[in-house]
């Protein structure tokens, strides 16, 4: 067995103290490295302008939430109703986020743009699936489960309120077109009319131009007197 007295405890001071000093320093290092990141990030421009569905949303809560008799009780039928609207804002942001991943990822391997852009995206990402989680939290403390089925009536009713915005715009261009319609039309009568006159006039002065050929008179009718 090896004795303890026997270990050259001084031999190894130095590569402990070596060992010692060299995680001091890493450490640091990582901290310092977490502290610089996190002043970069919080100074990055954010990605989407502020929540407005979701700020309105809270203010309702605080009011409802709000002790004495001045403070009205908030409806429980408006309090779901400004959670939908968030909800619906939510997949606004959640498709513009889908839609820009790819050619962000794209920019950034060609290097088209700096690491600044695509860390306010990872950014966004990270706040977008919390405020999922969040809106799905507040959605079953309503109604049970109904945190699984308020991002598909808020998806719908996206889709529907496009539909409705195209078929206003094709509405909206309905008197445009016939307007433009209605003057190409006139301008393509005045043409065929133009075409059909010009046609005549070319007829007339091709009969006008004809040769008038004449019959010539037989010899043997003309006899002279003796």
């Amino acid at each position: 067995m090896i004795n303890i007295l026997d270990i050259d405890w001084m031999g190894l001071a130095l590569p402990f103290a070596y060992i010692i000093v060299l995680v001091g320093a890493l450490m640091t290092f990582s901290t310092i490295y977490r502290k610089r990141k996190a002043a970069q990030n919080a100074n990055l421009a954010p990605w989407f302008g502020p929540h407005l569905q979701r700020n309105v949303y809270h203010s309702l809560l605080q009011l409802d939430d709000a002790e004495g008799e001045k403070s009205p009780k908030i409806p429980d039928s408006v309090l779901r109703a400004a959670l939908m609207r968030r909800a619906v804002e939510d997949i606004h942001r959640l498709n513009q986020i889908k839609n820009a991943k790819q050619a962000c990822s794209s920019l950034l391997q060609r290097g088209s743009v700096g690491d600044d852009l695509w860390q306010s995206f990872q950014r966004a990402e990270t706040e977008m699936t919390e405020e999922l989680r969040d809106v799905v939290t507040e959605a079953n403390a309503y109604a049970p489960n109904w945190g699984q089925t308020i991002f598909a009536a808020a998806h719908n009713m996206t889709a529907n309120t496009q539909l409705r915005e195209s078929l206003n715009e094709i509405q909206s261009q309905v008197a445009t077109e016939r307007e433009w319609w209605e003057r190409r039309r006139g301008q393509i009568q005045t043409e065929f009319m133009k075409e059909l006159d010009d046609s005549s006039k070319a007829t007339s002065g091709a009969e006008d131009d004809a040769v008038m050929v004449d019959t010539p008179v037989k010899a043997g009718k003309k006899k002279g007197k003796k």
